[in-house]
């Protein structure tokens, strides 16, 4: 059965070259970092990039469009709740901007990164070559569990990554809506009776 619904312009151009951006900074960061060259002088250019993204999607939060907004998705246990009982049925949402799982999973990743950038920052592996350029501004067992964090903060953006494609295949294929196309093109379906809309 086809389930369509009128289409709105929803994220905005900045929003998109945000997103597109810090995929490609998050995905060549962390290959270097994990497969890259020894020294890892480009991992640390992607750090900064993520650095310059994330400032730049925090002041966005707050003086972006509505959709963009933290406000407007900022749900409680109650609407997070009613959205989760929902989502196991096989039609689309329509929700206008991000719905309230989607939010968690911005919330989660904003914070991870941020936790990766600031822990880059100041890592020191001992191994004289890589430490992070702020390292020398905090005693050796700082930088060191600097450098642990990092690492293990690593792989839980790996899985963030992961339950996000996992999402956007969840919702393509079982719920029949395309999350992608709406942060190329910016517009995407949305009910015009949803209450968010």
């Amino acid at each position: 059965m086809e389930h369509s619904a009128p289409k709105k312009r929803i994220w905005d151009p900045v929003t998109r070259l945000f997103h597109w951006s810090l995929v490609i900074a998050v995905v060549t960061g962390w290959s270097l970092g994990r497969f890259g060259p020894t020294v890892l002088s480009l991992h640390y250019y992607m750090g900064y990039t993520v650095a310059g993204l994330l400032a730049l999607r925090l002041y966005w939060g707050f003086r972006g469009p509505k959709p963009i907004r933290f406000r407007s998705f900022i749900y409680g246990p109650r609407a997070t709740w009613a959205y989760v009982k929902r989502m196991t049925k096989r039609v689309p949402s329509h929700w206008p901007g991000h719905n309230p799982v989607g939010a968690l999973s911005v919330f989660a990743m904003l914070a991870v990164l941020a936790l990766q950038v600031g822990t880059g920052l100041f890592a020191d592996p001992d191994d004289f070559v890589n430490a992070g350029p702020l390292a020398g501004w905090v005693d050796f067992d700082t930088a060191r569990w600097a450098a642990n964090t990092h690492r293990l903060s690593s792989k839980l953006l790996l899985a963030l990554v992961v339950l996000h494609l996992g999402a956007i295949l969840y919702y393509r294929f079982w719920k029949g809506e395309d999350l992608v196309r709406p942060m190329i093109t910016g517009w995407k379906e949305v009910r015009e009776d949803h209450p968010e809309a």
